[in-house]
């Protein structure tokens, strides 16, 4: 028979259990996989996973959100791919995702209208650490993806939409589509860029690079500038792409540039093949589809190139 104590310890149990099964059965926009947690915050998903490994399952809507992400292994998950918006809001001025873990996947989610003082605020801003994106686009914002650096590194785009990003008013510099700093690889694949608004389409300065099977449609670009920057030189391949060079260009001297600001790494080796480029209709000038300044052993066959378009220019 139950004592009078042991009946008040018991319902003084179960009422310590009430809170956490409520936070529990909350709505909100984001879960956590592993746990069934559900958070109205952003921040407070990453938080529950720390320096962990979890995923958080995003909703279909449209959140004036943001997190930093301190440590662990992170994949933020679209729950219908491309309805999931982060939509206007950057953590410490920086960007919508501030990622400094080990690593983060990035599937189906949508960023778009990131904007900051200093003219940088992007989607995606990785400050160490691997990522990964997937069937993400990323509109209407200073920069797209931007990174510092980090050499043990690796960053794969895959399946990705880069619109009316870019832009050469911040006192810093221009920012671009995706800008890649000292990191040790970068693969962009399948992914669209489209509609500039200044700086490059894709500015790196990793080591090695993969740019396959994308479209780069600057026809409707304003004030842009190179189509794809090595900007310290890389090995690798640039293959099976699209490029169209518009009218409205800040500089139009070339499509893809190598080394222009030093050869940091080795471009011997470098192949660019099997690309289709041309410019606009209506628009009849002289570019290079490589410009190259390493005076590197690269590899350039088998492109498609409209007429005024020299192959390669030594710079």
């Amino acid at each position: 028979m139950k004592t009078k104590r042991t009946m008040l310890l018991s319902a003084a149990a179960l009422a310590a259990l009430l809170p956490a099964a409520n936070v529990g059965a909350q709505s909100g926009p984001y879960t956590v996989v592993e746990t069934g947690r559900v958070y109205q915050r952003l921040q407070d998903a990453v938080n529950a996973i720390g320096n962990g490994l979890g995923t958080i399952r995003i909703a279909s809507v449209r959140a004036s959100d943001c997190a930093v992400q301190e440590g662990g292994d992170i994949a933020y998950v679209a729950a219908e791919p491309g309805r999931a918006v982060l939509d206007g809001v950057a953590c410490e001025g920086k960007a919508a995702l501030v990622l400094r873990g080990r690593s983060a996947k990035v599937e189906g989610l949508v960023f778009s209208n990131i904007r900051v003082p200093d003219k940088n605020g992007a989607g995606i801003r990785l400050e160490q650490g691997n990522l990964a994106v997937t069937q993400s686009w990323f509109r209407d914002s200073e920069q797209g993806i931007l990174t510092a650096n980090d050499r043990a590194g690796r960053i794969a785009i895959d399946k990705s939409t880069f619109t009316r990003l870019g832009t050469c008013e911040g006192g810093g510099g221009c920012a671009h589509s995706v800008y890649v700093g000292d990191y040790g690889a970068l693969s962009v694949t399948r992914s669209r860029f489209e509609q500039g608004r200044g700086g490059h389409y894709v500015k790196t300065r990793a080591g090695e690079v993969s740019i396959l099977n994308s479209s780069f449609d600057d026809s409707s670009g304003k004030g842009t500038n190179y189509m794809i920057d090595l900007s310290a030189g890389a090995t690798g391949r640039i293959a099976g792409n699209w490029f169209v060079q518009g009218r409205d260009k800040e500089n139009y001297s070339a499509f893809i540039a190598v080394a222009a600001e030093g050869a940091t790494n080795s471009s011997d080796g470098l192949v660019v093949t099997d690309n289709d480029a041309r410019f606009a209709p209506g628009v009849s000038r002289r570019s290079a589809f490589v410009a190259d300044w390493s005076g590197a052993d690269i590899t350039i066959s088998g492109n498609d190139l409209a007429t005024g378009l020299a192959r390669l220019e030594e710079r």
